[in-house]
Formats: C-alpha cells, structure tokens, sequence
C-alpha cells in the first residue's frame, strides 16, 4: 500500500511540511503572548512611573510652601500674608542669597496651558530678589495679576506642581479654624502698596496656622483630597 505523498515528503532535517507549520505556529502563538506580556508590563512600569513622578513633584511643592511660610516676614508697608480669594501673596526672606533679599511669592490655582491637561494646577510664582521697597512694591502688586492674567514674563517665572480640582485655605486665630476672608479674629489691614485684601493680617500678625486643602484633579494617578496644616512655631520663651 503507498503512502499518501504529503507522508513522504520530508524536508532537510527530517521534519514534514505538516510538522514545521505546526512549529511554526505555536511559535507565532507564544510570540504574541510574550509581546503582550511584555506590552503590559511597559504599561504598568509607565503608569507607576508617573505615579512616583507626581507624588515626587508633590511632595516638593508642600516642602516649599512650608518653606515659603517659615520664611515670611514683615516688609514694612506691606502685609506679609494676603489671601484674596484667588492667590495667597506672602513676602518672605531669601536666605540662599548674599545680603538676604527678599521675594515675593504666589500661590494659586489657575489653568496652565502646557500642565495637566490645561484643566487647572496648583501653581507656584516668585519675584526675582528685591532690595528695595519700590521693586517690593510693584512685585506684590504684579503678584496678585499674575494670578488673574499672567504675562508671558509671569509665566516664565512660576512651576505648576499638581493637577488640581479646588483647594482651600483656613487660618488658625483666636483657637479656631475660620475662613481668611472673614473678619472674626482678623485685623485687616486697609491700603497698603498693591491693595491689601479682606485676607490681608495686619502688621507682623501672621495667623497661629493656616490649613491648605487640595482637592488632587480625579483623572491622575494620585487623587483626593488633601489637607496640611502649618503652625507658627512657638517664640522660645513659650516653650
């Protein structure tokens, strides 16, 4: 009886075609299963960069702010502290610098373009070093502009930290939580260069503490609400 010719055909090194495509098959099938497994993992290892390079960035931004208010001191003319609403404004002492100049820095949620898709970030702007009080002046004035229509020189000099929804401020006066722009416990300040606002503190009276809540944007690795409290630190004789 012959065998059927597909039996006898043999290619070099004594397989049959039926037999190589079988290989060749289950080759392409553990291929594709690798790619995919691999491709999974690219994902994941990006995701959880980004995640760490988000929470990296945020972590920096709340180390500065606490730095930005430890360093805060009273100008002369000026409130130290002013929160109006939309940005909170603060002098503060630059002691990385020769001769100790001051800046003056902002904080505020605004949309940025090129960060966070646009729909709104935790921004941080500061002033070159000031030495004398009319370039202190004209800072804290383009401070508060830079939070409503920031200049294209205004945009080179502020970082967006973090993709944020809203964020809040409270100050701690009188042993309470209240709300900067009301008047319990605030002695507002009237005038002032630049216009001091409902949240100004009069003199050096920087509050007892002031409480940041973040409400992080819902559609990035790291979400949520988040609050941090700052507290003046005790003077040494009420220790």
């Amino acid at each position: 009886m012959r065998r059927p010719a597909h039996a006898r055909l043999r290619l070099p090194g004594g397989f049959t075609l039926v037999e190589l495509l079988v290989a060749i098959s289950v080759m392409a099938l553990l291929a594709l299963l690798s790619w995919r497994g691999i491709d999974g993992l690219a994902r994941t290892q990006q995701s959880v960069s980004t995640r760490m390079d988000q929470v990296a960035m945020l972590q920096t931004g709340l180390a500065q702010w606490r730095v930005d208010l430890e360093a805060t001191t009273d100008a002369g003319g000026l409130p130290p502290l002013d929160f109006d609403g939309r940005v909170l404004r603060l002098v503060r002492v630059d002691a990385s610098l020769p001769g100790r100049p001051l800046r003056v820095v902002g904080w505020s949620r605004r949309a940025v373009p090129q960060a966070h898709g646009g729909r709104g970030s935790w921004v941080r702007w500061q002033s070159p070093p000031l030495r004398d009080r009319t370039a202190l002046a004209e800072a804290w004035r383009r401070a508060q502009q830079w939070a409503q229509s920031p200049t294209s020189d205004e945009l080179s000099q502020e970082v967006a930290v973090v993709g944020l929804d809203s964020w809040q401020l409270f100050y701690f006066r009188n042993n309470a939580w209240s709300n900067p722009l009301s008047s319990a416990g605030n002695e507002a300040s009237s005038g002032g260069a630049g216009g001091a606002s409902p949240g100004a503190v009069a003199g050096n009276a920087v509050p007892d503490g002031i409480r940041l809540v973040l409400r992080l944007a819902a559609d990035q690795p790291v979400s949520g609400e988040l609050t941090r409290d700052w507290m003046q630190a005790a003077p040494p004789g009420e220790r």
